[in-house]
């Protein structure tokens, strides 16, 4: 489920972005032809890859209709943390404790947080798509919208197909080319997959050791650190400066103790630093999340699915259910973009006018909050929208 929300890995010039998206499908392919050529596959290798290439109008719609994201926290986690998916955590850590045993040795990363991706990306390897992967790529590689997201991943996985680790007419997975168990793109695949069961293959949609550890690399990879939570859940009193929450702030537990944050089970972690996480404001559930809560960003770019995930974790980890609290009554989607077009006419960076409450919207209602002299917790309200 990373869908729209990938890392970067390879970098180019718009003015080539602009030459390389668009146009006839027949000149696309054949600038597709010249790049693999250039990469080092060989004519009957690029042949076999392009075999059948067809451009798919199912995967430009579903990339023009993604909605999950404007759920809130709660019910996005509602939806998601089924009681099925909790005894499947439990029932595939046993059944894979040898694999978990060696990754947490390896990659230091925990077996809840694997658990968590698998289970929301593929239902535990249920659910993987049936989008065929080298057409959705193609797609949205000619698609001008995000072509260098999608270029590098076409090539990446012409490089897998020579390998013997991709099948361009059968391997399916997620309409935005996500492949296997986990979901990982061609290219997180060349560079952090890992043959878990030793067969000498690197196979994510067949192979649950291959997936779980391919996706502990790319965690630590991405700068998971060993040892270390991501998230627990606190309780927070009235009298807490609210213009201190939210990601932008991070300071030492020492310091949050001192201003009456409290650990709802254990303690807070010693010697740390950490952010108070108020994804609905604060009225509603509570968290301090650490440094490695922020590497799984790099994963999804999505607030309330990551948020969702690094608290499925702590679940799966043995925590208890979070407090929901009595939230404020949050804004529509179309009552968060009216209030994005506001901040954006007042000078504030709420990146894409879109009615989700994202990364960057939240520091901005908090702001906007803070200047009007009202509780600056980040959660919009009619409130809010109305002083503006």
């Amino acid at each position: 489920m990373r869908r729209l929300f990938f890392i970067v890995l390879l970098t180019i010039v718009p003015s080539f972005v602009q030459a390389q998206c668009g146009g006839s499908w027949s000149a696309f392919l054949g600038g597709i032809r010249t790049e693999l050529r250039s990469a080092g596959l060989s004519t009957r290798e690029i042949d076999g890859f392009l075999a059948g290439a067809r451009q798919e109008p199912k995967v430009l719609r579903a990339d023009r209709a993604q909605g999950v994201f404007q759920k809130s926290f709660l019910d996005f986690a509602a939806a998601v943390i089924s009681q099925n998916r909790m005894v499947n955590g439990a029932r595939n850590t046993k059944l894979y404790a040898a694999t978990f045993d060696q990754i947490e040795r390896t990659y230091g990363v925990p077996r809840g947080v694997l658990l968590a991706f698998w289970a929301l990306e593929t239902d535990y390897g249920a659910v993987q798509g049936n989008f065929n992967t080298r057409n959705a790529l193609l797609t949205l590689a000619h698609d001008c919208r995000r072509p260098e997201l999608f270029r590098p991943q076409v090539i990446a996985a012409a490089e897998l197909y020579r390998r013997g680790d991709f099948d361009p007419q059968r391997t399916t997975g997620a309409w935005a080319g996500e492949i296997g168990q986990v979901q990982m793109l061609p290219d997180d695949i060349m560079r952090n997959g890992v043959d878990g069961d030793g067969d000498g293959h690197v196979r994510l949609k067949t192979s649950a050791p291959d997936a779980l550890m391919s996706g502990a690399k790319m965690l630590r990879d991405l700068g998971w650190r060993p040892g270390e939570p991501w998230m627990q859940e606190i309780s927070v009193p009235a009298s807490l400066d609210w213009a201190k929450t939210g990601l932008e702030t991070e300071l030492s537990t020492k310091d949050w103790a001192a201003m009456g944050v409290k650990a709802r089970q254990g303690t807070l972690a010693r010697g740390m630093r950490g952010s108070v996480l108020l994804p609905m404001g604060r009225n509603g559930p509570a968290f301090l999340v650490y440094p490695n809560f922020r590497v799984l960003f790099e994963w999804n770019k999505s607030f309330v699915y990551v948020t969702t995930a690094a608290y499925f974790a702590t679940r799966l980890e043995g925590a208890a259910r979070m407090k929901p609290g009595t939230p404020d009554r949050g804004l529509s989607p179309a009552q968060i973009k009216l209030l994005q077009s506001k901040l954006t006419k007042l000078g504030y960076d709420v990146g894409k006018v879109d009615g989700i409450l994202g990364a960057k919207t939240r520091p901005a209602v908090q702001a906007a909050q803070e200047r009007l002299g009202l509780p600056a917790d980040g959660w919009p309200t009619k409130t809010l929208l109305d002083r503006l």
